[in-house]
């Protein structure tokens, strides 16, 4: 099984800009964000935690590894989407034309960024040959962990725009039935008042 777990808050998901290759750390929400899954996930059996090679997932995956008695791997097929020029703008200020083409074409990017399509290439070799053995904590962001949960699912690419993810929520996928499976998406039971409001 594979635990998806989104980063903790950080201030650009707070003004809900688009967050991307950018590398800022957690807020104070979100380092308690990421004390509430360490909790969540200190009594699963981890094999072993990896993250993605930014800063917010590297500071949320520490916090995991500390209570599962595990070091952090960083693997860079975890990292955000690109979103290229759009990186930490409000989705308020892109155009609406290009917006539009993103919400319906899988392959289309952001100028200097990457596709939906690009990511779940990545997200999928990443999962397939680690579905089936033993639990792991992979701590990621949102677009590689919708596109993990699409993998799992069988499911279209642009089903990513119907999917809601919050910062530090968990997600599973495993394979019970040999095939890949959606277990369990974007539980936040864990974070009691620190969810993001």
């Amino acid at each position: 099984m594979i635990y998806l777990v989104r980063h903790g808050e950080t201030a650009a998901n707070r003004a809900r800009l688009a967050l991307g290759r950018a590398d800022p750390e957690l807020t104070e929400r979100g380092r308690l964000q990421a004390d509430g899954l360490a909790v969540a996930l200190g009594s699963v059996e981890v094999a072993r935690v990896i993250s993605s090679p930014l800063r917010r997932a590297v500071e949320t995956a520490t916090v995991i590894a500390s209570a599962v008695g595990a070091e952090v791997e960083v693997e860079a097929r975890l990292v955000e989407m690109d979103y290229g020029d759009w990186d930490e703008r409000s989705f308020s200020e892109l155009p609406a034309d290009a917006l539009a083409r993103w919400r319906k074409d899988a392959r289309f990017a952001p100028p200097n960024g990457e596709s939906l399509d690009a990511v779940g290439v990545r997200v999928a070799e990443w999962c397939e040959p680690l579905i089936e053995g033993p639990p792991i904590v992979a701590v990621s962001h949102v677009s590689p962990i919708k596109a993990a949960a699409i993998w799992a699912m069988g499911a279209d690419p642009l089903m990513a725009w119907r999917m809601h993810l919050d910062v530090a929520s968990i997600s599973r996928i495993g394979a019970p039935n040999r095939l890949p499976c959606l277990l369990g998406f974007n539980d936040t039971a864990h974070l009691g008042d620190q969810r993001t409001r």
